[in-house]
């Protein structure tokens, strides 16, 4: 995993989001109101929509942080995906449908036609190039450090924390739902036709529901226990199999409960001979090491055996988070 995690406050991604759709989706709201642009309404629509699930992540994130109590004996951290996955909702029924169907209104003839100038939809357009892609950039720039000898895109696949990735896709669809927008309104400006104006409604409205299909797929993976990341995996075995009294280590068990809540479960023997008291030893220096190298693993449960026949001793540790 590659987490750019949140740490204790909301990215400022999400905030910088939130800022730029909030205003955009006003200015674009009052150019299809004085166009008629199918294009610019979806536009619109986009906005709303994308300031509305920065709220939900927001929420996520809030809720995720609640103490473990005796119902949820982990705490609540994978509340942030099921949030996600709830914004992946969001945007395919409300973001992609709507504007599909409001293409598909434009092209039938049945929506309201405006005669006015498409200046202030190339006016509205510019400025949701920029302040969308401000966005970007900080959305970017938050999740750059994560990644490490990979391309940006197996990073965003494999990223365990939400919050950041949506915001990156949400406005990878924004700029491109713009392109889309603008072509549609100059074309239809060139032609005569405004054909091409619904037409990039569609288009839009298809790029959001490919949007939507990507994160709810990344969502339903973390949501049923996704591994950690294969490098902490290897780097937790290599710490075992590192100390001194130990002979056999299995393969460990991971799994995220949170961008940085990783629960691992360890099945080690220890070399013959060992009385209890080394054995516990060895564990608590075992525990110390990964969580020194590997702080995302929290809780950390280990099964320890001793070879001999006469010591089988047996110690599960869990550390809880602060």
């Amino acid at each position: 995993m590659r987490s750019e995690s949140s740490g204790h406050h909301p990215p400022v991604a999400i905030y910088s989001a939130i800022a730029a759709n909030a205003l955009i989706a006003v200015a674009k709201g009052v150019a299809a109101f004085f166009t008629g642009s199918s294009a610019m309404i979806s536009e619109c629509i986009h906005s709303v929509v994308d300031t509305a699930n920065e709220g939900l992540l927001l929420f996520g994130i809030s809720r995720s942080r609640r103490a473990a109590d005796e119902s949820h004996p982990f705490g609540y951290s994978r509340e942030i995906y099921f949030w996600s996955l709830i914004v992946a909702i969001v945007i395919f029924g409300i973001g992609g449908g709507v504007s599909f169907y409001e293409g598909i209104t434009h092209l039938t003839g049945h929506a309201a036609a405006r005669d006015s100038s498409p200046a202030w939809n190339y006016a509205v357009i510019g400025i949701a190039l920029l302040a969308e892609g401000t966005s970007w950039v900080i959305a970017l720039r938050a999740f750059l450090p994560t990644v490490k000898d990979e391309s940006l895109w197996h990073a965003i696949r494999t990223s365990k924390d939400p919050t950041v990735i949506t915001v990156i896709c949400e406005d990878s669809a924004a700029l491109a739902g713009l392109f889309f927008a603008f072509l549609g309104v100059l074309l239809s400006q060139i032609t005569g036709d405004p054909i091409w104006d619904g037409v990039a409604s569609i288009l839009i409205g298809l790029t959001l529901s490919a949007v939507a299909f990507f994160l709810a797929y990344e969502s339903r993976g973390l949501l049923i226990g996704e591994t950690a990341d294969p490098e902490v995996v290897a780097g937790i075995t290599a710490i075992v199999r590192a100390d001194p009294d130990v002979a056999v280590v299995g393969r460990p068990l991971t799994m995220h409960l949170g961008p940085e809540d990783v629960l691992l479960n360890l099945d080690v023997r220890f070399r013959s001979g060992l009385p209890s008291e080394a054995i516990m030893a060895s564990i608590d220096r075992l525990e110390q090491a990964i969580r020194a190298q590997h702080p995302a693993v929290t809780r950390i449960f280990i099964e320890a055996e001793a070879l001999s026949r006469n010591q089988a001793p047996t110690r599960d540790s869990c550390h809880q988070p602060h």
